[in-house]
């Protein structure tokens, strides 16, 4: 009898393990309170200051909300599906970052090793001193050591943005013809990568935290460590094993109608579409053919199939009864490397310090990070607890309601 009670158990605590994607009941939340998130996106969406959005939540690995909020498009006035295909942008991050520890786990790196012995323009560093802005010409010093892995994956290597980080970095990334990496760009990831490997760092590795190329590297090291292509080790490692089945680099024309229209704001504040020239970034690159994949920001996928990846962190690697990381990898992408002041970055997260805890509603220990383009997520371990806030707008003058929505959520508790 005890065995067959086991074999009884055994397949439904697999099956607890997996999310499913119809909203159930739960006694964990005050369902009047949790509705007051519906009302709040409406009215945003009436004074027009958001044209749509994405909210889920999961509870003890049971989701319990999930809508589309507004439309995915607002000309045609086209209601925003909650299974909307998203440009995550930098949620990317986190999924490239899973990557490479991956590779850390079968003893192909050290997180301490230095990049160099993989990627050889990474060899003797150096650091900008002088920049000229009139002709971006400058002058460098060596740097106190090398990049290593764990650099990369906490931001504090010294390398900067192209597109978005500081005037300096963004010329002389420019001229050197480095790319942010969305869209066609004309070169390889390795590469851009290599190249970027000849230029000086904002700052000493390990000197602070500067958000920047780091990730975007990692996925040209998971391409010359697997030898595979990003995309290629992604989906057979991650996407596939997790069942994440609407997350592409190139996306498929037949989910294109499920992208929602990106917007921006005029110098009025005033929501207009986001055109294909606005800040070099077409938005329909989600749809064009490439093979330069960004492990920074080049993933699309819905909000269910990224509560999927976090769950499987939540759950310390482990997902739909696939060890997809060991539990103690997990534990170290979510455990504080290095101190950000009131909060900490882990290998591939924002980490909720104590200071943060103490003056906001999210709980110490939450991981989380968001996309360029107005997506935003955390996870909870206290709670056990899963948020997506999706949108395809940026800058958003009225981004606020993403910290009222939150507060809504921690509210409803009981």
């Amino acid at each position: 009898m005890k065995k067959l009670l086991i074999l009884f158990l055994l397949p439904l605590s697999l099956a607890a393990q997996v999310l499913s994607p119809v909203v159930q009941p739960t006694a964990d939340f005050d369902a009047k309170k949790l509705e007051s998130i519906d009302a709040l996106v409406k009215s945003y969406v009436e004074k027009n200051h958001l044209v749509g959005a994405v909210t889920l939540i999961v509870k003890n690995n049971q989701l319990v909300h999930y809508k589309g909020h507004g439309y995915a498009d607002l000309a045609s006035k086209k209601p925003m599906p909650a299974d909307a295909i998203f440009r995550i942008m930098s949620q990317t991050k986190a999924l490239t970052s899973l990557g490479i520890l991956q590779l850390f786990e079968q003893g192909k790196l050290r997180l301490d090793q230095p990049i160099s012995d993989f990627l050889p323009s990474f060899k003797s560093p150096r650091v900008l001193k002088d920049f000229n802005a009139a002709d971006t010409s400058y002058t460098s010093e060596p740097a106190k050591r090398e990049i290593t892995f764990r650099d990369l994956l906490t931001h504090s290597s010294g390398l900067d943005y192209a597109g978005i980080g500081s005037d300096k970095m963004k010329a002389i990334y420019a001229k050197a013809g480095v790319p942010s990496g969305l869209g066609d760009n004309g070169t390889t990831l390795l590469q851009a990568i290599t190249k970027l490997g000849t230029l000086p760092l904002i700052h000493n590795p390990g000197e602070k935290f500067t958000y920047g190329l780091n990730t975007d590297v990692l996925g040209c090291l998971i391409e010359v460590i697997s030898g595979e292509t990003l995309e290629a080790y992604l989906t057979k490692n991650v996407f596939i094993p997790l069942g994440m089945k609407d997350t592409y680099f190139n996306l498929p024309a037949d989910k294109g109608s499920r992208l929602p229209t990106v917007y921006t704001e005029n110098e009025k504040n005033e929501i207009i579409t986001w055109s294909p020239t606005f800040r070099g970034i077409n938005p329909n690159y989600p749809l064009f053919k490439k093979t330069f994949f960004s492990g920074g920001a080049g993933l699309s996928s819905t909000a269910f199939d990224y509560a999927i990846f976090l769950q499987c962190i939540l759950n310390g690697g482990k997902y739909n009864g696939k060890q997809i990381i060991g539990r103690r990898t997990a534990e170290l992408m979510v455990s504080p490397n290095f101190n950000l002041g009131n909060d900490d970055y882990g290998l591939g997260f924002q980490i909720t310090g104590e200071k943060t805890a103490n003056r906001k509603m999210r709980n110490k220990g939450s991981f989380a990070w968001g996309g360029y383009y107005g997506t935003t997520y955390w996870a909870d371990p206290k709670e056990k607890m899963i948020v997506l806030i999706m949108s395809q707008h940026t800058p958003n003058s009225h981004g606020d309601y993403q910290e009222k929505i939150e507060n809504i959520i921690y509210g409803a508790l009981k």
